[in-house]
């Protein structure tokens, strides 16, 4: 059997390669725990993850030139396998967590969670993987389908030599992220700083019901906080690689959060709390009051923000869902030939066999839901829920990654769909209690990881398809990648969760630990299976969500999210976002054409990876050390937030700087788009 005429791969069909070699498959499986590790890190405080195929593209290409007689094959099946790490790190921190804040698991350590977590994940990934590969040639072969950064992952393998280039960048920043956090960490420098504001006073300010002359009067009066933003590489470069527009948007639901809800909640409720502030509390005693009105009112609020949010995303892309269902209809039904008679580029594992192992893992789903709540109906029923609502999620996502890309997959979206289906059904069959919102949550934990997973795996995929890369290799690469991170995984979660808690915060939902996505599963899970959940202001958030999309807001779910999040962390967010429009706006301003503003959106994407690989490692270092008990230099006991916002400056003028200096010359060719 031959390809099709209308696609030539770059390493055509007939061309046999170096491709699936120990060398390419060991660093792939260095940096999926790496990566993975990183991303954990960042989407447990930041509630965001960023695609790794780029900077996992650019590793593998700098190690293993290193080598002689290295071959682009084998930097695409390293970068497939590096890749990984991200998605299967984006699932367990949407949902592992959740276990913990809803109280169905009583214990994060690992003799209670690891093995219930590495299951989780593990089943989740190994399901994406088989799922997306009923459907690989569908999506693979569709021309309608852009697959942007599977595209720019391929051009950049293609680049060659430039990966030389890229790498410098690359890992020269991650030194910066690395020496700016650990600065921070001894305290060479304050990160955050929170301002007392005072909003009326008590037993003076008043508001009256009524005329002049009405006894109808409330009094008001208290104290809020506000804070700056908080001085990390990590966060200021997730806002560079999104951008002005959906950084704006993140920071707007913050300031709804602490420069509207709390403020107000706080001003009328004054008289009444300050009858629960502890004797001698002063103004910390009211910080920690607005925090409370924060976290027990504002955010579930933006819960219900969140599932609007979530809901109008899948509504909106409902073209593409339904016609991913039909494609994987089709492939399932009429079957693929034999792998005998396909050329090396077509080979890939048959649905025979795909069809029988996920039914193997059915069974084991079965039995690890009956583990987890001691429920074989509750069991049987969850299991059946993960298959269908997972095969039909995870298509979906594939086909999402090949029209927007894996940075903007909805996952978190798709996950609260699933979560939503399994806990309405588990209330109609009776299930409630700690062990139904446990097979709820499990549900929702496999199906996001398995959705994740396939989103990557799809473009994987793609760029192999591009590059001519042998499916079958992917695919066992990527099975492989999906174990060993899934085996580490809980790890990362485990020690950022005891360092925070050893370091005084309170773990998983703790504002330097907010894990949104877990929460909200958590809260969702709750309120419909425990019928813990405050309707109505979650009601009240639905309707600011639906407000957000009458008035045409790109995307209310970030906004909602950024109500989630504490204030220091979307601001750092939002400044990362202005440093990017500085960026755009000065090489506009300098006259650069199209392909020097290419190179100068490379080199401020590749800063802004580094960053945020530094931070991650290095503070997931310190997060070590505080678990282990071991004591950290502190430099000042009392250090200087204005000696942290210069350092903010200086990372502000290397993020602006450095790439305007890298444009080229005019006449270069355009260099393959960084696209995240």
């Amino acid at each position: 059997m031959t390809p099709p005429t209308s696609h030539r791969p770059f390493v055509p069909e007939n061309v046999h390669m170096k491709e699936f070699t120990v060398r390419a498959v060991v660093l792939g499986l260095i940096m999926t725990v790496v990566l993975g590790a990183a991303n954990a890190y960042l989407g447990l405080h930041a509630g965001q993850t960023i695609a790794a195929t780029y900077p996992a593209a650019v590793i593998g290409m700098a190690v293993l030139r290193a080598f002689k007689g290295s071959t682009i094959l084998e930097e695409n099946i390293a970068r497939t396998a590096g890749s990984i790490g991200e998605s299967v790190a984006a699932g367990a921190i949407f949902t592992l967590p959740a276990f913990l804040m809803s109280g169905s698991w009583t214990s994060f350590d690992p003799a209670h969670a690891y093995w219930k977590s590495t299951a989780l994940t593990l089943t989740g990934g190994v399901l994406g993987v088989l799922f997306v590969s009923l459907v690989r040639r569908a999506l693979v072969e569709d021309p309608t389908l852009p697959f942007p950064e599977s595209v720019a992952a391929a051009e950049i393998h293609k680049a060659g030599q430039r990966g030389a280039d890229a790498a410098r960048y690359l890992f020269w920043s991650i030194g910066i992220g690395t020496l700016v956090q650990a600065l921070g960490e001894i305290a060479m420098y304050a990160v955050d700083k929170n301002f007392i504001l005072r909003i009326g006073e008590l037993g003076k300010t008043f508001v009256r019901l009524g005329t002049s002359n009405t006894r109808n009067v409330l009094q008001t009066g208290a104290l809020t906080t506000i804070a700056a933003p908080t001085v990390s590489p990590a966060l200021i470069g997730v806002g560079y690689v999104i951008g002005p527009e959906l950084a704006a948007l993140n920071f707007s639901g913050s300031i709804l959060a602490w420069g509207v809800l709390v403020p107000l909640m706080m001003y009328f409720l004054g008289p009444n709390l300050q009858n629960f502030l502890p004797p001698g509390s002063g103004d910390n005693g009211w910080a920690d009051m607005a925090a409370a009105v924060w976290r027990y009112i504002v955010r579930p609020i933006a819960v219900g923000g969140m599932m609007v949010g979530a809901a109008y995303t899948l509504i909106r892309m409902g073209g593409n869902l339904t016609s991913s269902l039909g494609r994987a209809i089709a492939e399932v039904r009429h079957g693929a030939p034999p792998m005998e008679s396909m050329v090396r580029t077509e080979r890939y594992m048959g649905s025979k066999t795909v069809l029988s192992l996920i039914f193997l893992v059915f069974l084991a789903m079965i039995a690890l839901y009956f583990y987890i709540s001691g429920l074989w109906l509750g069991a049987v029923v969850a299991a059946v829920i993960m298959l269908i609502v997972g095969f039909f999620f995870a298509t979906v996502s594939g086909n999402l990654c090949g029209v927007i890309g894996s940075s903007n997959n909805p996952i978190s979206g798709l996950t609260l769909s699933t979560l939503i289906i399994a806990a309405l059904l588990m209330v109609a069959l009776g299930v409630s209690g700690p062990a139904g919102v446990a097979v709820v949550l499990g549900v929702a934990a496999v199906v996001c990881v398995s959705s994740a997973v396939a989103g990557e795996l799809m473009q994987d995929f793609k760029a192999g398809y591009i590059l001519g890369g042998t499916p079958r290799y992917i695919q066992i690469v990527e099975l492989i990648a999906v174990v060993v991170a899934s085996l580490i995984m809980y790890y990362p979660l485990y020690v950022l969760q005891q360092g925070n808690i050893k370091s005084g915060g309170t773990g998983f939902g703790d504002p330097h630990l907010a894990a949104p996505q877990a929460g909200l599963m958590a809260a969702l899970a709750q309120g419909i299976v425990g019928g813990e959940m405050a309707w109505p202001l979650v009601i009240a958030g639905a309707f600011l969500g639906l407000m957000l999309i009458m008035i045409k807001v790109k995307s209310p779910m970030l906004v909602a999210i950024g109500m989630y999040l504490p204030f220091p962390t979307t601001a750092a967010i939002f400044v990362g976002g202005i440093l990017r429009w500085i960026t755009d706006t000065l090489s506009r301003r300098a006259g650069n054409n199209e392909a020097q503003r290419t190179r100068v959106d490379n080199v401020g994407i590749l800063i802004a990876s580094g960053l945020i690989a530094g931070e991650a490692l290095t503070g997931l270092l310190f997060a070590y050390f505080k678990f282990k008990d071991i004591e950290v230099l502190q430099i000042f006991k009392n250090p200087s937030y204005l000696l942290g916002f210069a350092v903010m400056l200086l990372l502000g003028f290397i993020m602006v700087r450095l790439p305007l200096s890298k444009a080229g010359r005019a006449d270069e060719p355009a260099p393959p788009a960084a696209m995240m």
